[in-house]
């Protein structure tokens, strides 16, 4: 294993090959989690088993969440690269790698002992409308889960290593086969154990991601080591620094919480709607828009540290108009041929045609913030590099407020008053359904996530880019071409639908998939008469054969 991380272990320097390797291996995982879900769908399909399922990530998430994240890429790198010398490893850098994994390691067990205690009273926190049977059953697949945030914390931190020496195709190894045991627990596990055995998938999955991490971290010349000595100065720094944004990311999934327990009050398998959809938008989104983040930062933190912000400035106008040129082509497409890949994608098994339409709707509303979620994680990370990390904090704490308060308002909404429910089913198509009040938690969700990346992107224009707008052309090209990629891929789709038929998964196939061709040849050709400078440097980058070459990092600045 250790020789074939090694192999595919090589250093890439430029943003848009790193961001290129990124979203490639994120395309794979998430074909693997698009497998997933259709297992999940075809075994279990929407349902309260399901509900259990994801309602039963809540806690074991919110412990990563805010443990993970104080030792977290973003806030690590730059300390750990202070200590080294010219890029090669010290004793220095080491030991404070060990101090960082013991007292990380021992929080991590503690708060976990602490929550399987507490699990009852959590249970009643994240699902209060479950029914007493179901609760008790949550409790203990919650239990289970617990073995998780400590295996993925630790990858996590050792994923910093991983990245800060830029091996990013073993960084994204990690997702694909945390995807393949969550699979396992659902092909194997699953009928010999029941809903536990999807919760001791998800446990093995976490076990082979940290593997890999912790196999790539000792081939960097980290090997982590219990400390006796710590440097607890060192320590409370990091956990200074990290405070405002775990808490800023805490409050994110504390939204979260908030949807899934009102979604326990909903119709059985509102969770598991809510979820499907979100997980399929989830997969252009990490392609996409968390690659190129990711790819960017620690370029943007180099910069920073060394002065060069003019540099700092341009690769993050690069990385921004990457992903909005690549976001709204796919945000039009997933409106319109929406039906067709949620059909595809989950249509079997215990899935019926009224899941379909539901999931179909809700991941129409999750699409339109696909743009506002990839600028987030792009923004945040420009005040990261900073070492800013309370203007993150006080955009996201405000918006996951706006995201709980919506989520009541607009079901209380959608259920009180039948013409804003009627004017919602019609436009998506979800008449004569029911259990459509789902559909108001992805709106609210979507609603305060373009408000989180109006917010950022305003004070990233005033902080960072002196007001200047970095975006606007390649904004306004990228949106011109989608419209056109939606109406033909419309126009298609109403001509192949009687030609393919709706009744069979390769018919679908194959009048979405037509459809969304000609939308995307459409699209290319209108930002080619555009001259848009995203679709040359596509072509350009075409005929770089970049996989073969040894890319080495500029000195200083690289990073």
């Amino acid at each position: 294993m250790e020789k074939i991380l090694r192999i595919f272990g090589k250093e890439y320097a430029s943003i848009s090959q790193a961001a290129f390797l990124l979203g490639f291996f994120a395309f794979l995982s998430q074909i693997l989690g698009l497998f997933r879900d259709r297992f999940f769908a075809h075994f279990i399909g929407p349902s309260s088993t399901l509900d259990l399922y994801y309602a039963a990530f809540r806690v074991p998430d919110l412990i990563f969440i805010c443990v993970a994240s104080l030792a977290s890429i973003t806030v690590i790198i730059p300390f750990i690269s202070a200590k080294m010398t010219d890029g090669k490893v010290t004793n220095e850098a080491r030991k404070y790698f060990n101090d960082i994994f013991t007292v990380f390691f021992l929080l991590m067990i503690v708060v976990a002992v602490i929550a399987f205690v507490l699990m009852p009273f959590l249970v009643s926190v994240v699902a209060p409308g479950f029914s007493s049977l179901l609760q008790a059953k949550l409790i203990w697949i919650s239990r289970i889960m617990l073995l998780s945030p400590i295996l993925m914390g630790l990858s996590n931190l050792f994923g910093t290593i991983t990245q800060m020496s830029r091996k990013f195709l073993i960084f994204s190894l990690s997702p694909i086969f945390y995807n393949l045991g969550i699979i396992a627990g659902v092909v194997f596990l699953y009928p010999i154990f029941g809903i536990y055995g999807l919760a001791f998938g998800v446990v093995l999955g976490a076990l082979i991601h940290f593997g890999v991490q912790a196999i790539a971290s000792h081939s960097s010349g980290f090997t982590p080591k219990f400390s006796f000595q710590i440097n607890f100065k060192d320590i409370k720094q990091i956990a200074l620094i990290s405070l405002p944004r775990t808490v800023g990311l805490a409050f994110n999934n504390i939204s979260l919480i908030a949807i899934v327990a009102l979604a326990s009050y909903l119709k059985p398998g509102s969770i598991s709607i809510f979820n499907l959809s979100f997980n399929i938008q989830s997969v252009p989104l990490n392609i996409i828009g968390i690659s190129y983040a990711v790819a960017a930062f620690p370029t943007l933190a180099k910069f920073v540290s060394s002065g060069k912000i003019d540099e700092f400035r341009s690769h993050l106008k690069e990385a921004a108009r990457a992903i909005v040129f690549w976001s709204f082509p796919v945000i039009f497409l997933f409106i319109v041929v929406r039906a067709q890949i949620v059909r595809v994608i989950l249509g079997s098994g215990s899935f019926s045609w009224d899941n379909t339409r539901l999931v179909a709707a809700s991941l129409a509303i999750f699409s339109v913030s696909v743009v506002a979620q990839g600028m987030i994680a792009l923004l945040s990370r420009a005040y990261y590099a900073h070492g800013d990390t309370k203007r993150p904090l006080l955009v996201n704490l405000f918006c996951s407020l706006v995201i709980i308060i919506l989520s009541f308002v607009f079901t209380h909404i959608f259920i009180s008053i039948p013409f804003f429910r009627d004017f919602i089913e019609v436009i998506l198509k979800v008449e004569g359904i029911a259990g459509t009040e789902v559909l108001m938690l992805p709106l609210a969700y979507s609603t305060g996530t373009i408000m989180n990346a109006a917010l950022h992107w305003y004070f990233v224009r005033r902080d960072f880019m002196k007001g200047e707008s970095f975006v606007s052309k390649t904004f306004f090209q990228s949106l011109g071409a989608s419209f056109f990629l939606a109406l033909v891929s419309y126009i298609g789709l109403n001509i192949f639908s009687p030609i393919f038929g709706t009744t069979t998964l390769v018919g679908v196939f194959l009048q979405g998939f037509i459809s969304g061709m000609l939308g995307i040849v459409a699209a290319t050709l209108v930002l080619h008469l555009l001259g848009n400078e995203e679709l040359k440097n596509i072509i350009k980058v075409l005929h770089t054969k970049f996989w073969r070459a040894k890319v080495i990092a500029p000195p200083q600045e690289g990073l």
